[in-house]
């Protein structure tokens, strides 16, 4: 096993079988992923292009126990879990490394296990574990009656890390006799001792080849990293603010430090108003990772341009008009852990220091400045130096409307008419604000390249279809409007949150709705119900609309476990075809902010009325592109694989949800960070509290 956070993606091939994987290790002793299988001389049963039979599957990988210095690691997996059972398997398997030689030996059951080289151990326990029976065609279901029976073979092997210190030599015997292969497809083996060799050519890139089954040369390649060390340089971010112990003599004006707030950060400074010896800062659109390397920025900056009057700063932050969270620095503390050098003892002292409560504390606890705040519309900005202009307060003038254009790109994988379905384009996005809690949002794609020509199949279904109709939604138009959406948002009070929505929700349906949130600051805990009423939107995707409605929502509830950065979300509902279950989803958020998570959805859906696959589920990855890029950046990369496009279990595509919105309230809101990162932290001397406006 190795580390958690590893991620892997390899190509293989050996005739007739080319194989993807792609490996993820959520936990220490957990190792998860999927692959697909192409057998390249057997087709497609539903591909009208002569495609290739594609076979998909979900491997899980379970270490027992350790290795130490006198006692194996001895891992548990399943291969196909839950698939249409061709390439299933279980197995349990022991490795101990001595020196430059690593050894394997373990016990396979299902496709590991067809030579049957040694009698099935586990019929000491019960005959019925003597016949193995595959899973149906629809697959998607855990077939435990499978699990372990039939034949059994022992494996094993030994691989020499060589003087040479990127080439690896490895011997394995194998338990397949490739007589009872998937499809009646089965293989010629001359011998089953398998050799080959790897060559590492760097630490995340390594190639292969080998002899297999006597007869078949095997190529592969293999790209790994580690998600959870992910870390990029910032050669591109402008140089930090320079940093003296005192204040400046010539303030530049709010208005400068707040346009250089924005560009460091990406966030919008709303206001800045200074009040007695604190300088409040009004902050927005601040949905960001790494919040907390940003929020020293912005101290930086404000103590680079405040006067020496001030001695505390106290950030609000909001969106959309929702007070969030507020945070205060105490100015000289800040000084202090920035310029002089300190013992442990005093920097734990002050991570630990008890903060006075702030002048204008209410009887709740919650911070109400006793001055109003709000700078009066013509307010102008301080241009020359001094403490008393320098005093004045500021506000950003509000833009109505943004427009912004975008790449964008969408694929299909592994469908029959092609492994690769793909469209680029371009996207239009545009904002119009009627006051900051109540906008429309609106989009345009254009689809410029694409191979839908290839794109023909539309899958079949019992249910309504609501999701089998991709195909047409993807190819009916060039230009489309995947949204037309207006929004209102509000706090009923200290923790509870609402939106009420209506127009072209999502790229197939319209309709109207609402969300309620009762998320508490710094809860583990927060509890959503939406409710929605759609109907189909046009293949078009313009204003024209379709028979089908339907009315959907779900009650949804948010744990942060707390272990290992677990998450865990359970929602229940009724779904777009009417359906009703439960969707639950459980994801891993390493300490550099990169998520992997997967779902799974249950209805009251037979597998059979369901087809192929039995019921939703899915994997998904999120990286910040501050793991990623020379230059710092507030967006995160998503992926999400699901085998099958179906129509049980499939949920509305909604935007703007509050429990997004609102993730600044988020226990760990400010503590992702690149690994090993130095930097002083805004824990470190940041009282965090809660705003009552």
């Amino acid at each position: 096993m190795g580390e958690a956070g590893d991620f892997r993606t390899s190509i293989s091939h050996v005739s007739p079988y080319t194989r993807l994987n792609v490996m993820f290790q959520p936990l220490d002793w957990m190792e998860a992923g999927f692959r697909y299988t192409s057998i390249s001389n057997r087709a497609y049963a539903a591909s009208t292009t002569g495609q290739s039979n594609k076979d998909k599957s979900i491997d899980v990988k379970l270490r027992l126990l350790r290795e130490s210095a006198y006692v194996p690691q001895v891992a548990l997996g399943f291969r196909d879990l839950g698939g249409t059972g061709l390439f299933s398997a279980e197995y349990l398997v022991a490795n101990k490394r001595y020196g430059d030689l690593d050894f394997s030996l373990g016990i396979g059951w299902g496709y590991l296990g067809n030579s049957g080289n040694i009698r099935n151990p586990l019929l000491a326990l019960s005959n019925r574990f003597r016949t193995r029976t595959v899973s149906s065609a629809t697959g998607g279901e855990a077939n435990f009656k499978a699990f372990f029976r039939g034949p059994a073979s022992l494996f094993g092997g030994v691989e020499w890390r060589t003087p040479w210190e990127p080439l690896t030599v490895k011997l394995e015997y194998e338990g397949n006799n490739y007589k009872n292969e998937p499809q009646q497809n089965n293989q010629v083996q001359r011998s089953p001792f398998n050799i080959g060799l790897e060559y590492r050519y760097s630490p995340g890139v390594a190639f292969t080849a080998g002899l297999e089954r006597g007869n078949k040369v095997m190529v592969g390649l293999t790209l790994s990293t580690n998600m959870a060390n992910m870390r990029a340089s910032k050669p591109a971010d402008p140089p930090p603010p320079r940093f003296t112990p005192e204040a400046s003599a010539n303030p530049p004006g709010w208005a400068a430090t707040a346009a250089e707030i924005q560009a460091r950060t990406e966030w919008t400074v709303q206001r800045i108003a200074p009040q007695g010896d604190s300088a409040h800062v009004w902050i927005t659109e601040s949905h960001t990772v790494y919040r907390e390397a940003r929020v020293q920025q912005v101290i930086a900056v404000m103590h680079r341009d405040a006067p020496a009057s001030i001695k505390r700063f106290i950030l609000h932050y909001n969106e959309r008009g929702l007070a969030l969270h507020t945070q205060v620095v105490e100015r000289s503390e800040w000084v202090t852990a920035h310029y002089q050098a300190q013992t442990p003892a005093e920097l734990r002292a002050t991570d630990q220091r008890d903060y006075a409560p702030p002048r204008g504390r209410t009887e709740d606890g919650l911070y109400a400045p006793s001055l109003p705040l709000r700078a009066p519309e013509d307010a102008t900005v301080a241009t020359s130096p001094g403490d008393t202009q320098a005093m004045a307060p500021w506000e950003r003038r509000t833009e109505k409307f943004t427009f912004g254009l975008t790449p964008s790109f969408s694929q299909i994988l592994g469908g029959p008419d092609a492994f690769l379905l793909y469209q680029l384009g371009v996207s239009a996005t545009a904002e119009y604000r009627f006051t900051p809690s109540t906008w429309v949002n609106a989009a345009l794609n254009w689809r410029l390249l694409d191979n839908f020509d290839k794109f023909t199949y539309t899958a079949p279904s019992n249910l309504p279809r609501v999701r089998t109709y991709q195909r047409e939604y993807a190819t009916t138009k060039r230009l489309t409007m995947p949204v037309f959406q207006l929004t209102h948002v509000g706090r009923l009070n200290e923790d509870q949150y609402y939106s009420v929505y209506g127009g072209a929700l999502e790229s197939m349906f319209a309709g109207v709705g609402a969300e309620w949130l009762y998320r508490p600051w710094r809860s583990k805990f927060a509890f959503g119900i939406d409710v929605n009423h759609v109907r189909q939107r046009d293949f078009a995707q313009d204003l024209g609309l379709r028979d089908y409605k339907v009315n959907t929502g779900h009650a949804t509830l948010y744990w942060d476990t707390g272990w290992n950065g677990v998450q865990a979300r359970i929602s229940a509902g009724q779904y777009l075809a009417g359906d009703r279950g439960v969707t639950l989803d459980i994801s891993r958020r390493f300490d550099n902010g990169v998520t992997i998570g997967a779902w799974a959805t249950k209805t009251n859906v037979s597998a059979a009325q369901f087809g192929e696959g039995s019921f939703d589920k899915g994997i998904y990855v999120s990286i910040p592109f501050d793991a990623l890029l020379p230059r710092s950046s507030k967006f995160t990369a998503n992926f999400a694989w699901a085998p099958l496009i179906r129509d049980g279990g499939a949920k509305l595509g909604r935007i703007n949800p509050l429990f997004e919105m609102t993730s600044i309230r988020d226990p760990k809101a400010f503590s992702f960070s690149p690994p090993d990162d130095k930097a002083p932290k805004a824990g470190d001397n940041i009282l965090d509290f809660k705003r009552a406006q």
